[in-house]
């Protein structure tokens, strides 16, 4: 059974009529934020830190791919041998003590299931905390970065931030345009146009995209990304199988506690599957009993729920891995937008 939170977002998607009711609170919350983000803005931005900001973030609640963009784009910027660092507000997770470093021996608990994936993929510093200004000094304070990433938090204004990027899902888009709690917009769709770049993950269907480009002004720097499956690896052995290479049965169940995990089904019904999707609430930690079915099909689940799961594996569970290659192009525009200079790789024109 679908919980009040999949219902909402349902109901966002698919511009269900009784949402009307809610607009009153709509245009009060969008006004809200909008006085927020000034009074927060004039106080905050313009306090630069000694290295750039970078925020990763979107307008809609709910996942568009933020996560595997940032260990993307660390990963890229590493190869031209930049120090990336990474904050974030480690949602989900819990610790006594904040700032919060994600080394070896820290649990998905302690500081969220997000930032130990960004940190075990990337291997660079990570630190989580409420206060993303403390984890940024923190982060300066002890560590040598050429650029800081922060997973999320383009609404905390708090942070100054010298690049803005917002991630728009290129399937499901800006659902029905209306901000909270009457759609699952964070700020008002026009915000998109005061960003320094516009990642739109996936490939958008027609209506979809239409509609995002109504709102996308000429002169945005866009640029289209899209997860690809890699691997899968098997639970309890680690061994993996190239995606494309799959050899086991395609009759699987899908678990999913991610913030679209239609998106997972719809990756998996790519390479072939048939796929019976369970969805749970976003950070939600899968237990046993979320991954007992009463067959013996495979079961896969994504690599954010791996990295919280900490009940007794199955030989059935399977990891989906997935990953964006980010375009060259943006990369060049990204690191002259962060006043970077790639010394390392000079032009060979």
């Amino acid at each position: 059974m679908a919980s009040a939170e999949q219902r909402l977002t349902q109901a966002w998607y698919s511009n269900s009529w009784w949402l009307v009711f809610l607009l009153p609170f709509a245009w009060l919350f969008s006004f809200v934020t909008r006085l927020r983000r000034r009074r927060l803005q004039s106080k905050y931005q313009g306090h630069a830190f000694a290295s750039p900001v970078a925020i990763i973030g979107n307008i809609s609640v709910g996942g568009s791919g933020k996560t595997p963009l940032i260990i993307a784009l660390v990963k890229a910027l590493n190869a031209r041998g930049y120090r990336v660092g990474v904050v974030s507000r480690g949602y989900g997770g819990r610790a006594q003590n904040y700032p919060l470093d994600v080394v070896e021996g820290i649990s998905a608990a302690q500081c969220g299931d997000e930032p130990l994936l960004i940190a075990q993929a990337c291997s660079c510093p990570v630190v989580v905390a409420p206060d993303r200004v403390a984890a940024v000094n923190h982060l300066l304070a002890n560590y040598r970065c050429d650029l800081i990433l922060s997973d999320d938090g383009l609404q905390h204004y708090r942070l100054h931030r010298d690049i803005e990027i917002a991630v728009v899902d290129g399937a499901r888009g800006l659902g029905n345009q209306y901000c909270l709690p009457a759609g699952p917009l964070r700020e008002s769709a026009q915000r998109l146009n005061q960003v320094d770049f516009v990642l739109i993950n996936g490939s958008p269907d027609k209506s979809v995209s239409g509609a995002v480009m109504s709102v996308l002004s000429a002169d945005i720097d866009r640029h289209q990304i899209a997860l690809q499956p890699s691997v899968f690896r098997h639970l309890a052995s680690g061994k993996t199988v190239v995606a494309s290479a799959w050899s086991g049965p395609f009759s699987v169940h899908a678990v999913a506690a991610i913030g679209n995990p239609q998106r997972f089904a719809a990756t998996l019904e790519i390479l072939g599957f048939d796929v019976d999707l369970v969805g749970r609430d976003d950070h939600q930690q899968l237990k046993l009993a979320d991954l007992s079915f009463d067959d013996d099909l495979p079961i896969i689940i994504t690599a954010k729920d791996a990295v919280k799961y900490t009940d007794a594996v199955t030989d059935k569970i399977w990891v989906l891995e997935v990953e964006i290659t980010v375009p060259t192009e943006f990369v060049d525009r990204f690191i002259v937008a962060a006043g970077l200079v790639d010394n390392q790789f000079p032009s060979t024109n």
